[in-house]
């Protein structure tokens, strides 16, 4: 082999790497030799294959001529053997040498190899061999070459892998070293062997594969060995592996298409461009896929890295995202759901919250428009598992019929029917369930283990207090807004006092002045002005009372019905569609109120041409009453946040109180009021009440009752 090169740019860039290894090595080895029993065993043979391995990159800068050509391969044969010596050293400081048999015969198999390409250098260096003998000797002396290289990774990988975990430390850097010197080698000699002569190019950064070396053992043999760690982040560690891909891809393509042209044939050309376009083809389609790199990353995460979460990452993106405030910011609803998927890389999610009667329903979905959920999504009674123990609940699991800590699961149909819902990660607050989050199948979707379950509960009752938080805010700005509600009221009762004032004093007066004509005639003005004063107020205030029913009893549900249906009549647009003979344990004056704010609300929201209908039926428990409309309808949002909070009203000059005290009124009753509605198609409103009966006799359901 000649390892000559020819003067140039590259042979003076190989002559300076090759001085700066020697000058490593050598350095290292003087600087090593008083420090050498921080290697145990392996302290003198290291160092003599430091000095070994600096004579080497000494022969390598001064390579220039044939006859100095040999004496470098005399000379890398010599630190090859030298740092087998070393590497059998290694294996007997922790012991294996006693019990890893085959070690000695492959360095003595590796030893008799070098041994044989140094007969072959000589051969082929003092021997007249002829071109096409030469060319093969060449072949011969690369074999042995790769021989010999591919043997020490071999072994080098044999003494960290398995090394026991507490010896890995102090083999971690000599390993590393040598798996640099030796992979640099095999690369040049597999070049090499491809292209039947010596990269000249390559070879001039051998020396820089020394350096490394040097570097290595150095660590090895400082004190703070074991505090130089390498611990890049995922990010990092993911764009790396995702590059070398790449990379691997270019060069595979390379070689076919190169391999194909070397094959020739009359449509070697046409077979090669047809390869390159369908490659280029196959990685635009894959490499972009969210499944691959959800892939890249579990088996990045499974196979580097000890832990499955880098923490402080996940805590800073869940506080960035939690805490996104301002113009533009989604809802904290939206949030939450965010905030959770991120962690497991789902790419949508659900929110269900509890209502007043304990069950869970909708309250906001991230990036899942198409999920149909019902307005009843979660009954109270099956959620017992979340709120004693925050379970976590794979769906998976529970369509398969496997038990969930014991318990048999239950969920909802429509839950199990949508095949995207992954998961159901419960946000608990002093044992108290305060919303539900269900995630969407991630791209890669995988089994649960104990580092989700603690870092989801964790992110649970983080969000759970957040969500107390929240709903107490509201809870206090409510009280706030009924606060400022009285101040107005306060106000008003001074214009009624205002007007009883003066109806007091023109009654005095019209005692002392009823005769005369001019003081009737400005009584007159008088009464008219204070009346249509007093009519506005009434009109403003007629609808909203209390919120309070001061008395139940037993009433015929299908009187007030009627009753509603006379007092809409000359609108001509109220339907009575069907009525039964009902009795209600209710307030007859309350129970109408409702209905009446029920069905003006459903005239204001539908055409001046369109009918409002009206029916009461029933069941075994409960007298049900329904307004249904075909006006424009309310979104699902609108419904879940705005319809029933106070002082929030979509008419000019209106209090914003109608439809939450017609809820609260039909709680006082004990009943029920739901809503169903579609923008554009119209709403129903269902007031359910519970028949008398249920509630006692009728004489105990004709006793006055306060409620609240």
């Amino acid at each position: 082999m000649s390892a000559g090169a020819e003067p140039g740019v590259w042979a003076t860039a190989g002559v300076a790497f090759d001085l700066t290894g020697a000058i490593a090595t050598a350095s290292l080895a003087l600087w090593l030799w008083p420090r050498r029993q921080r290697l145990a065993g392996a302290g003198a043979p290291v160092v003599v294959a430091l000095v070994v391995t600096a004579t080497w990159c000494l022969a390598a800068a001064a390579a220039l001529t044939p006859e100095m050509a040999v004496a470098c391969s005399f000379a890398e044969s010599l630190r090859n053997l030298a740092w087998l010596v070393a590497i059998y050293r290694l294996f007997a400081s922790d012991g294996r040498h006693s019990s890893l048999a085959p070690i000695r015969p492959v360095i003595f198999a590796l030893a008799f190899v070098e041994l044989l390409h140094v007969s072959v250098t000589l051969a082929l260096s003092y021997l007249s061999i002829p071109g096409g003998l030469a060319v093969v000797g060449f072949e011969v002396e690369i074999m042995l070459r790769l021989l010999v290289t591919v043997g020490g990774l071999v072994l080098v990988h044999n003494l960290y892998a398995g090394a026991p975990r507490e010896v890995r430390p102090a083999l971690r850097w000599p390993a590393i070293g040598l798996a640099v010197l030796w992979t640099f080698d095999l690369n040049l000699y597999t070049v090499a062997y491809l292209a039947r002569s010596w990269p000249g190019e390559i070879a001039a950064l051998r020396g820089l594969a020394a350096l490394v070396l040097a570097g290595c053992f150095a660590i090895a043999a400082s004190r703070k060995r074991d505090e130089l760690r390498l611990r890049p982040s995922r990010a990092v560690t993911f764009q790396t592996f995702s590059l070398l891909v790449i990379g691997v891809y270019l060069v595979a393509m390379v070689a076919v298409a190169q391999w194909l042209s070397y094959a020739g044939g009359d449509f070697a050309r046409l077979i090669e461009m047809g390869f390159l376009t369908f490659a280029s083809a196959a990685a635009l389609v894959v490499l972009p896929s969210r499944r691959v790199r959800a892939w890249l990353k579990v088996i990045l995460t499974k196979h580097f890295f000890q832990h499955r979460y880098d923490y402080r990452e996940e805590w800073l993106r869940f506080t960035r995202t939690i805490g996104r405030t301002g113009d533009g910011s989604s809802p904290l609803g939206e949030r939450v759901i965010q905030s959770v998927g991120d962690i497991t890389d789902s790419p949508a999610g659900l929110l269900l919250t509890p209502d007043e009667q304990g069950d869970l329903v909708l309250a906001a979905r991230w990036n899942w428009p198409e999920a149909q959920v019902p307005p009843l999504a979660y009954r109270a009674g099956t959620l017992g598992l979340f709120e004693q123990s925050s379970y976590i609940a794979d769906l998976d699991e529970i369509r398969e019929g496997i038990a969930a800590g014991g318990f048999e699961m239950q969920a909802p149909d429509w839950l199990l029917a949508e095949r995207r819902a992954w998961a159901l990660v419960p946000l608990v607050h002093y044992e108290r369930l305060v919303g539900l989050v269900v995630l969407a199948r991630p791209a890669m979707a995988r089994k649960f283990d104990w580092e989700d379950f603690d870092l989801l509960r964790v992110i649970g009752q983080q969000l759970a207090s957040y969500l107390a938080e929240n709903a107490s805010q509201e809870a206090l700005a409510e009280a706030s807004r009924f606060d400022d509600f009285h101040r107005r009221m306060a106000f008003v009762m001074h214009d009624i006092k205002n007007l009883a004032s003066q109806f007091s004093l023109l009654a005095r007066n019209a005692e002392l002045h009823a005769d005369n004509p001019a003081f009737r005639a400005d009584m007159l003005v008088t009464l008219r002005n204070s009346s249509d004063k007093l009519n506005a107020l009434l009109a403003r205030l007629s609808r909203y009372g209390g919120g309070t029913v001061d008395r139940l009893e037993r009433v015929a549900a299908q009187d007030v019905a009627r009753a509603v249906m006379t007092r809409f009549q000359p609108t001509g647009r109220l339907e009575l569609a069907e009525t039964r003979e009902i009795g209600v344990t209710a307030s007859a004056h309350s129970l109408e109120q409702v209905l009446v704010h029920l069905v003006q609300n459903a005239l204001d929201a539908s055409a001046p041409e369109s009918a409002v209908s009206l029916s009461l039926s029933g069941d075994d428990l409960h007298a049900v009453f329904e307004v249904v409309d075909t006006g424009t309808g309310m979104s699902p949002e609108f419904v879940r946040n705005r319809l029933f909070k106070p002082f929030v009203s979509t008419k000019s000059g209106g209090f914003g109180i109608g439809a939450f005290e017609a809820r609260e009124l039909v709680k006082a009753m004990k009943g029920r009021l739901d809503v169903e509605s579609r923008e554009g198609v119209g709403s129903r409103f269902t007031v359910r009440l519970p028949l008398a009966p249920c509630v006692g006799t009728e004489a105990d359901a004709s006793k006055d009752q306060k409620v609240a």
